[in-house]
């Protein structure tokens, strides 16, 4: 049980190193392609990728479980994104890096209504949370002005709460029995079934000639193969073992990772303010995690 429990960490911090880093690829890939049309692609390829991984048909499943899998698909793979995305143009990267990180402390409370005494929360957690916020503030608006924008800031607050959604909705998937990658992969089809109505609202186009570009390829192919197909599976399995509140503190690092990266492959200054915010951050994601 313990071991299981190690590699359901460690599959939670691979995600989010992986996620934390997908930033240089999509700021790459946005100089040819549309957020959208990024957002379509990597799950196509990640979709593909899954089938090649894992062949085999799920067979066997009921209509309610059907009913959660495209739930599951709608919230963590359309919505979640296509808010963000659309908050990033009305808002700060800033502002939506701070509202969407709160999505721990509504799956928190979504999954003490749902489970019941199954996904317990002590006042650690509440006290992590708040540690955590304080310093991913810190990271956020390091030399950035504070600006309120309502909308952008309602759509940030609506993204993390869609994603704690995703994270409960996958808790009660994963007792169904089925393989981690099949329930990752008919996740990934009722999300881009969800998505294809967006594509006609946005500036979508397949532009095939784009893909003949390596280093949209290599981007495109991280995103897809790596951010999505992979990390998508790895939290999965996170939740599964962890439980849904205990797999999304981890979200706190993300910040962390992007901050660390930024530093090292784009030379960015880690200034005073974003060391202290770091060292908060990671300070409220080990008091989260901590249980008595």
């Amino acid at each position: 049980m313990e071991h299981r429990q190690s590699v359901g960490h460690l599959a939670a911090l691979v995600t989010v190193i992986i996620w934390g880093t997908t930033f240089i690829s999509t700021k790459v890939l946005l100089e040819s392609f549309s957020p959208v049309e990024i957002l379509f692609f990597r799950f196509v390829l990640g979709l593909v990728a899954l089938w090649v991984a894992h062949p085999r048909r799920m067979r066997g499943t009921t209509w309610k479980q059907e009913g959660m899998f495209a739930l599951a698909g709608l919230c963590g793979v359309c919505l979640y994104y296509l808010l963000e995305n659309i908050a990033l143009t009305y808002t700060l990267a800033s502002n939506v890096g701070v509202i969407v990180a709160v999505a721990p402390f509504f799956t928190a409370v979504l999954a003490a209504l749902v489970f019941r005494g199954e996904e317990r929360l002590s006042p650690r957690f509440f006290l992590g949370f708040l540690v955590a916020m304080a310093g991913i503030g810190l990271i956020s608006f390091n030399g950035a002005q504070l600006e309120l924008n309502p909308l952008g800031d309602l759509l940030s607050l609506l993204a993390a709460l869609v994603w704690a959604c995703y994270a409960i909705l996958t808790r009660k998937i994963g007792g169904y029995g089925y393989p981690t990658v099949l329930i990752t992969r008919r996740v990934f089809c009722y999300g881009l079934l969800f998505m294809v109505p967006a594509l006609f609202l946005f500036d979508f186009r397949l532009g095939l000639e784009r893909f003949a570009d390596l280093a949209n390829l290599g981007n495109l192919a991280y995103l897809g193969l790596g951010a999505s197909a992979l990390c998508f599976v790895t939290w999965n399995f996170a939740v599964k073992v962890l439980g849904a509140v205990r797999t999304s503190v981890y979200i706190y690092a993300m910040p962390v990772i992007t901050v660390l990266f930024s530093a090292v492959f784009l030379k960015e200054a880690v200034t005073p303010l974003l060391a202290v915010g770091t060292v908060l951050t990671l300070a409220g994601l080990v008091l989260s995690q901590r249980r008595g």
